[in-house]
């Protein structure tokens, strides 16, 4: 695939920049009771070690994920050396990585012109996986293809870098792009399902599930689905001062990463500038 090239692990001097390209998805459902329609969140539970001991964080992110790169050789071409951010990126050749901060236009444009096809063969621009992924984590099912459909819609580009709270590159500065689909399920039962689970686990409820995984040898981790209505947390967003968009709000009691304002049309947000997919042929 390429020649004489083995990417390495971690910043150096010169890749000092890093860059995540990522997929998020608007997942919307019609709640059966009454057609209102919701927003399918994926709700997780992570324990960390703070100063006054274990802390188990609980934030709903949109489904998605880091982008593979299928091609490492057409990214060498355009960049030379880079690093991924650590060994998991690596094996999975996750689009994570460090890069000289000079580079950053290129690598910007690379990704934006691979975006307008699903099914690049440079990038995973398809959110299948990851959706089938992420299902399981948080109900246990395996997500079928007729359940559900998808388009993209646009791309969100975060082009002034800041400091990541991922533990493979705590505090690097972090350029983030992320292409952006809308899919919507097609099957009521699922979406009962969905309704269920959100309703039935609450965030305490799934910091205790958290401490057992550590206490079974896991990582402190646990997930769960968070259905919200979309109408009122869109009206939310547009009601929350312009700056708190750049952040963590919180709804409804549940703390929403600041990932889900960059999936809301009509939601503008200092950090993010964001492209149709008009723009993106």
């Amino acid at each position: 695939m390429f020649e004489n090239f083995f990417p390495g692990i971690g910043p150096t001097r010169e890749l000092s920049l890093r860059v995540s390209s990522a997929t998020l998805v608007r997942v919307l459902l019609a709640r059966p009771t009454d057609g209102e329609p919701m927003l399918a969140l994926e709700r997780k539970a992570t324990l960390h070690e703070g100063r006054k001991g274990q802390v188990v964080e609980v934030k709903a992110q949109p489904f998605g994920g880091a982008l593979r790169i299928q091609d490492l050789g057409s990214l060498q071409r355009i960049l030379g050396d880079f690093h991924f951010d650590g060994q998991e990126s690596l094996a999975e050749q996750d689009f994570r990585i460090f890069i000289r901060p000079s580079d950053w236009e290129a690598v910007r444009a690379f990704c934006l012109r691979h975006f307008h096809s699903t099914k690049d063969p440079i990038l995973e621009t398809d959110p299948t996986r990851e959706l089938t992924e992420e299902f399981a984590d948080t109900l246990g099912i395996g997500l079928k293809q007729d359940q559900y459909t998808y388009r993209a819609v646009g791309a969100v580009l975060e082009d002034h870098p800041t400091p990541t709270n991922n533990p493979h590159a705590m505090g690097y500065s972090t350029a983030r792009i992320y292409r952006i689909f809308e899919a919507r399920i097609l099957d009521a039962g699922l979406a009962s399902a969905m309704i269920r689970n959100s309703e039935s686990c609450s965030d305490h409820d799934l910091r205790m599930l958290a401490m057992q995984n550590l206490r079974s040898g896991g990582a402190g981790r646990a997930n769960a689905m968070l259905t919200l209505p979309f109408k009122d947390l869109s009206a939310a967003y547009r009601f929350t001062p312009l700056a708190a968009r750049n952040n963590p709000i919180s709804f409804h009691d549940h703390q929403l990463d600041e990932t889900v304002a960059a999936i809301l049309d009509g939601v503008n947000v200092l950090k993010y500038l964001r492209f149709s997919n008009k723009e993106l042929d």
